[in-house]
């Protein structure tokens, strides 16, 4: 059956509209006709998320902080009572960011014409799948404050978590840079200066120091070369990793990692719970909302997972089962859903999942880090520690050999 928006007027004149499903047109005008109601227009509005998703796939996304901005003051505007077109007309020309401000007024501009608000906000290609799914919602069941509010909540808490785990990951990464910097400062600068130094005694130096010369004013003479290598090594990397191949390979990668492997995967499992959460809690059938949190997944295996277990639900199997077959989901997530599937709590549950994972990931990642941070230290300790016995070690020869005299 397809959608269509219904303008019409009651028997007591107002006007209204109203998303109805119908075999065509036609049967929808004689249905609402023979209840009495006068018929002013009759929109088709059924489409499909993925070759909208697939669309804006290539595109920017929104930044999603100032995306969530926009939402507060468009939830209040919405719950002030004032018609949708007036709120959009209100915020897009008041926006601080340039970009969303456009893409608003796109939005206004389509909704003006007559296009309902996720058919809208869908044709930018830009907002997320997920939120043009819950408005969709909001339009059908007449709830669209309820569920504004329900992905208000989402996104608080994914924004949340995700600046949990970013701001856990400066501070490795900033003491990684800064013992890049001190490495290539050593070696290029440092170890040709000691060189200068030995070339005039004229004695023998140890292997050690002799490699470790050669190595630092090797280095310092083909610098640009070596920095061109590694320039085109990193774009050839990211031209590979955004292939489909490379993609595969990385994703196949990262299961493989140890520790880190699994801390990915729980947190690519709390994502897919909140999201389908959120969808069900917003009265969106399992089956598109499943589609909707099939782009929520970085993974192309994860994808592929859910896309298999999406056929596998439209076959009759239960959800539990059907995340099970390929043995990539935890086995407690799995178990929780099939809990929630028993005891009709599914949107409960998978929330209860989410909030799970999104603890476990915070708690594991906190405690990786706690370990590497020691072992960055202990490296750099160790090269600082080589190149300064490799390059004394003539020195304290020369002083024994000058002691013997």
């Amino acid at each position: 059956m397809a959608e269509f928006l219904l303008k019409y007027a009651d028997a007591r004149g107002q006007i209204k509209e109203q998303v109805a499903e119908a075999d065509s047109e036609a049967d929808l005008r004689d249905r609402f006709q023979q209840q009495g109601f006068l018929i002013y227009s009759v929109k088709s509005t059924s489409r499909s998320l993925v070759p909208a998703i697939v669309r804006g796939s290539g595109r920017k996304r929104v930044n999603l902080e100032k995306f969530l901005i926009f939402n507060q003051q468009f939830l209040t505007l919405v719950r002030a009572g004032l018609p949708i077109l007036k709120c959009l007309d209100l915020l897009a020309d008041r926006l601080t960011d340039p970009k969303l401000s456009k893409h608003i007024q796109v939005v206004r501009d389509e909704v003006r014409n007559g296009a309902l608000l996720s058919d809208a906000f869908s044709a930018a290609g830009v907002f997320p799948p997920i939120y043009v799914t819950s408005i969709m919602a909001g339009e059908k069941s007449g709830a669209l404050i309820e569920v504004l509010e329900r992905y208000l909540a989402y996104q608080r808490m994914t924004l949340a978590v995700r600046k949990k785990l970013v701001l856990a990951l400066i501070y490795p990464c900033v003491l990684l840079v800064l013992v890049f910097g001190l490495i290539i400062f050593m070696i290029t600068y440092v170890v040709p200066q000691f060189a200068t130094l030995y070339s005039g005694l004229g004695s023998n130096l140890p292997a050690i120091t002799t490699f470790l010369i050669a190595f630092g004013t090797g280095a310092r003479d083909y610098i640009l070369l070596i920095a061109a290598v590694l320039v085109g090594t990193v774009v050839g990397v990211r031209l590979w990793a955004g292939s489909e191949s490379g993609k595969e390979t990385l994703d196949q990668w990262k299961l493989r990692t140890p520790v880190l492997g699994v801390i990915w995967v729980k947190y690519q499992v709390a994502q897919l719970g909140r999201v389908l959460s959120t969808l069900l809690l917003g009265g969106i059938p399992l089956m598109q909302a499943l589609e909707t949190a099939f782009t929520s997944l970085d993974s192309r295996l994860l994808r592929r997972s859910l896309e298999q277990a999406r056929q596998l639900v439209k076959e009759g199997q239960p959800l539990s089962k059907s995340l099970d077959q390929n043995k990539i989901f935890p086995a407690l997530a799995i178990d929780m859903i099939e809990v929630g599937e028993s005891t009709g709590a599914l949107p409960a549950m998978l929330n209860s999942v989410a909030e799970f994972y999104e603890d476990d990931v915070t708690t594991q990642m906190t405690a990786a880090l706690s370990l590497i941070e020691p072992a960055i230290m202990i490296f750099m300790g160790g090269f600082v520690a080589f190149v300064l016995i490799s390059l004394y070690l003539p020195i304290f020869s020369l002083s024994d050999s000058f002691g013997g005299h």
